[in-house]
């Protein structure tokens, strides 16, 4: 049998858990933090691999093992390791506070409705798309992502009016605990040691949520490819719902990615992608549209980061996206997508009128290493006629390309 203790939030480990333990595996903080019984081997975790080849042996021997892990170890922690190699029959969890629930109970706040993404050897950009995306966010940290590197990453990005709060939570439950709140600008400036394991991010601009039913992330939206008539736009200048339909299908926005909308215009792309969960950045160079996108984001209630300026020369300080989404279609198109290209981690997806300009943007996509398909959208819509009767009325054709990337061009991708 493995005993699996989750401490170091607060909850002491029992002494009798420990008693006859044949091997004892932990951190060396928490192996210091008890007293082992005398003939007890110890291992001090670090690569999992050697640790848990001797944790067979003495399985093999039935001796009793004890591993003592943070928080609660069921939550993004050595459980599922453990499980996956001896299976869940052979252990007995007895969880801790996690990190998470104790951060949040320091900040005096829910956390129902908190995402949570871990950074721990992981990729940071995953944990900071969800922070631009969600107003409640904690980020388990790890080396070489922490508060001043999530900080740093925001503190470029104040995608909400007044930007996002940091609560840094340092050696929580010990006697050495922190709990400091700061701008992501404080964060980066700061060095914070090693003993920060959970930072929230929030968004104290957006009201607290009533009472929910499932946890986690927000359900997504109940329907996408929304009517014109739901965004602000000027002349009919808007992408339109059918054509938005199939871009987003290719785009493929979730949490966690970060998308561009270039050309953006009355930015319904972008608000679509964002009310899906994505991170988005809206490129657009007229200052009417600039406003116009805000306010459209604000009437969806979603963070759409607006950057006014023409490409390709606005996207050279952004964050290399997952997908992009090209509007427009004038000269300068295929140097845009040529850009957004080289810089995409998986998908670009083009939406033109003129059919002339298909030619150039497809050599762009196939250039960087894309695969590309398209498609030429026509469609028509129901129309009243006097006398209670209907006809169709014709849409502009839009022909719609795409590019994914194959697996062997994404090693050219800016990491």
């Amino acid at each position: 049998m493995i005993t699996v203790v989750g401490a170091g939030t607060g909850t002491p480990v029992p002494e009798d858990v420990l008693a006859g333990a044949a091997l004892v595996v932990g951190g060396r903080r928490h192996l210091d933090a008890v007293r082992l019984p005398a003939d007890a081997e110890r291992v001090v975790l670090g690569p999992l691999a050697p640790a848990l080849d001797v944790v067979e042996r003495h399985l093999e021997k039935a001796g009793r093992v004890v591993v003592l892990a943070s928080g609660d170890p069921g939550f993004f922690g050595i459980v599922r390791v453990l499980a996956e190699r001896f299976g869940p029959g052979l252990l007995d969890v007895r969880p801790g506070v996690s990190s998470v629930a104790a951060a949040f109970a320091r900040a005096g706040l829910p956390w129902d409705d908190a995402v949570v993404v871990s950074a721990h050897g992981r990729e940071l950009r995953t944990a900071v798309n969800v922070c631009r995306a969600r107003p409640k966010v904690a980020v388990l940290t790890g080396p070489g992502a922490g508060p001043a590197e999530l900080g740093a990453a925001l503190s470029q990005d104040p995608s909400a009016p007044g930007g996002r709060v940091l609560v840094v939570a340092s050696a929580l439950g010990s006697a050495r605990e922190r709990v400091e709140r700061v701008t992501p600008a404080e964060a980066a400036a700061r060095d914070w040691g090693p003993d920060v394991s959970v930072v929230l991010c929030l968004d104290e601009g957006r009201p607290l949520g009533g009472v929910r039913t499932v946890a986690g992330a927000p359900a997504g939206p109940a329907g996408w490819a929304l009517a014109e008539d739901r965004f602000a736009h000027r002349d009919s200048m808007i992408t339109k719902f059918e054509v938005r339909a199939l871009a987003l299908a290719r785009l493929g926005p979730r949490l966690g990615d970060l998308v561009w909308d270039v050309g953006a215009g009355s930015g319904s792309v972008a608000v679509e992608c964002a009310r899906l969960g994505a991170a988005v950045v809206a490129v657009e160079k007229a200052p009417d549209g600039v406003a116009r996108i805000r306010a459209n984001a604000d009437a969806h209630g979603v963070d759409v980061r607006v950057v006014h300026g023409s490409a390709p020369a606005a996207l050279a300080g952004l964050d290399d996206p997952d997908a992009v989404f090209v509007g427009g279609g004038g000269r300068e198109l295929p140097a845009v997508v040529g850009a957004c290209a080289r810089r995409a981690r998986r998908t670009v997806v083009v939406a033109m009128a003129a059919l002339d300009r298909v030619p150039a943007a497809r050599a762009a996509l196939t250039e960087a290493g894309f695969t590309c398909d398209g498609v030429l959208l026509q469609s028509s819509r129901l129309a009243p006629l006097p006398g209670d009767v209907t006809r169709l009325a014709a849409t502009n054709p839009v022909f719609l390309l795409w590019g994914v990337r194959t697996p062997a061009s994404s090693e050219g991708v800016a990491q």
